[in-house]
């Protein structure tokens, strides 16, 4: 008997929450194989470098008359 019948095999003598779990524990390690993470303080960086403008912040008042200026064109437009 091939390796992946004998686990085939015993997979199915689980109870079912004991499959539920090897099933989760088998999607969890395909996904991170498949879609591994990027290292956090890498994309802390990157998220630093989008941010990132030769322009000064925008005032409080700025930043309220933007929010205004939104909120006409999404109620009053």
């Amino acid at each position: 008997m091939s390796e992946l019948q004998e686990l085939k095999r015993q997979a199915l003598n689980l109870s079912v929450s004991d499959r539920l779990l090897l099933l989760k524990a088998i999607t969890d390690s395909l996904n991170e194989e498949l879609r591994p993470r990027p290292d956090l303080k890498s994309a802390i960086e990157g998220w630093r470098g989008i941010a990132k403008t030769d322009n000064p912040p925008p005032t409080d008042a700025e930043v309220e008359a933007m929010l205004e200026e939104r909120l006409v064109e999404k109620y009053l437009k």
